[in-house]
Formats: structure tokens, sequence, C-alpha cells
């Protein structure tokens, strides 16, 4: 058997994604090599990074869509890069990493990170990963932009402003911001956002529904400690409970 089957054993039945561009960064040139094989036979662009310093240059000349980011790096750290990323891009970021502990899982949420893979893994669940954090919902649903005194969000154009000023969410923020506001009032309960943002592995994450929450308040609330807007209903989920001024303001603007 070889290194790459041992590492990454490839699963037959993988759908190919084409024009998606995908950097790896890793300190290792054995994994990058591997995974560069292995993604570019199902049809992704590959780029390679040997560390963050490199990793954020070819990030900003290139613009993927994806990063693989090995945590342990020498110089600047994957978590570190992973903040820098997320300073100034909501492309995809899923953590490589040898640990496999909740706190090292909640500190790449922390992050900004998507998601989080422990190696050694599968072809079949990285792939999976990757397809999961390039998901975009499949629901047709309109939802109206939404006002108040200290928040614009237009869902169309996927913008945000929070007391006037604009506001950058990622696109799993963005979908979990979407899928609240269309059900303002009415709690949506765990394992239905996880599936509906994520996917229908995803229905017991529920840790990375409290980290995406945390970051969504932290954006919109005025007071992230105090939330208004995305309230906790303990036991089944979130809400999203419009400002009181706002709620003839969102009706006017969808008539």
């Amino acid at each position: 058997m070889s290194v790459h089957e041992a590492l990454y054993p490839v699963e037959s039945g993988e759908i190919r994604m084409n024009s998606v561009t995908i950097i790896v960064v890793d300190d290792e040139p054995q994994i990058r090599r591997v995974l560069k094989t292995t993604l570019s036979s199902r049809g992704y662009s590959v780029l390679e990074a040997r560390n963050g310093d490199e990793a954020l240059e070819t990030i900003r000349k290139e613009r993927p869509e994806l990063a693989l980011l090995d945590v342990n790096m020498p110089g600047l750290s994957g978590l570190d890069t992973c903040r820098e990323i997320r300073d100034s891009s909501d492309m995809a970021i899923i953590m490589l990493t040898v640990r496999d502990s909740e706190k090292d899982k909640m500190l790449a949420l922390d992050a900004g990170a998507d998601d989080y893979v422990v190696k050694p893994f599968r072809t079949d669940e990285l792939l999976a990963r990757i397809r999961a954090v390039l998901r975009r919902t499949s629901s047709t649903e309109s939802v109206p932009p939404y006002s108040s005194d200290d928040l614009e969000i237009d869902f169309e154009r996927r913008s945000l402003l929070v007391q006037g000023r604009p506001v950058r969410l990622t696109p799993k923020e963005f979908e979990l911001l979407r899928l609240l506001v269309a059900s303002e009032g009415k709690p949506l309960e765990h394992r239905r956002l996880l599936q509906a943002v994520w996917g229908p592995d995803y229905g017991d994450e529920t840790e990375y529904l409290r980290v995406f929450i945390n970051r969504l308040r932290e954006k919109i609330e005025p007071d992230p400690t105090q939330p208004t807007y995305i309230l906790t209903d303990p036991w089944v989920g979130y809400r999203f409970e419009p400002a009181k001024s706002s709620a003839l303001k969102q009706k006017k603007k969808a008539l």
C-alpha cells in the first residue's frame, strides 16, 4: 500500500468539483503532495503554501475559495493564520490537526474556521467536509431585507450594516442568520439549523452552532453578552427576535 493510500485511502463514487481553488497549507512536503494529488484528481485546482506567511501572500494574490490549514506549523501558527485570513476574507477554512480534544476544536472554530478535521483521515471524510463548507443552501425561499435602528440586512445582496457600518459575514454565518430571520420570533432547533447550514451529517455538532451563534452575536448585537436579536431558547435552539420598532419597516420593504 502506498503512503497516499495509507494516509488518505480513496473511496469510489466521489463527485468532482470544478472551478474551485483550494490552498493546502502545511509544513510537511509529503502531506502537501498527497493532498494535491487527491484534490486534483477530483477536479479541484490546488495551490500550496509551506507556512502561514506564505499562505497569506498566496491568498491575497490568488483568492482561493477554501484553505486546508495545518494547526501546528513553525512561525505563524495555523490558528494565527486563520485569524489573519478572517480579518480580510470570508473564504472557507478547514483546520487540519493531530489533536482531537474538545478544547482544540473550539480554539479552531473560535479562530474563524468553518470545520476541523483530525489527522489521519480518510479521503471520503475530507472530501465530505470540503463539500460541506463549500455548500450553499438549496432553498429557494426569498427572505426580505431586514431593517431596524441599528441593523440593515439585505439577503439578496448579502450585505450587512451594523449601526451604519458594513460588517463582513462568512457564508456560513450569513446562511445561519438568513434562516433565523426567515423564522423570526420562532425557535429553530439545533439539529435543524446544523443540517440546513452544514449538511445532514452535522446534526449532532452542537458545539459548531454555539461558536457560530456567538460569532454572529459579536458582529450584530449592541451588547453580545446581553443579546436582543439572537436569543437562546433553552433545550430547544435559537430564535431571531426583531426589534419592536423595525417590524413595520420590514413589512414595508417586502411590499
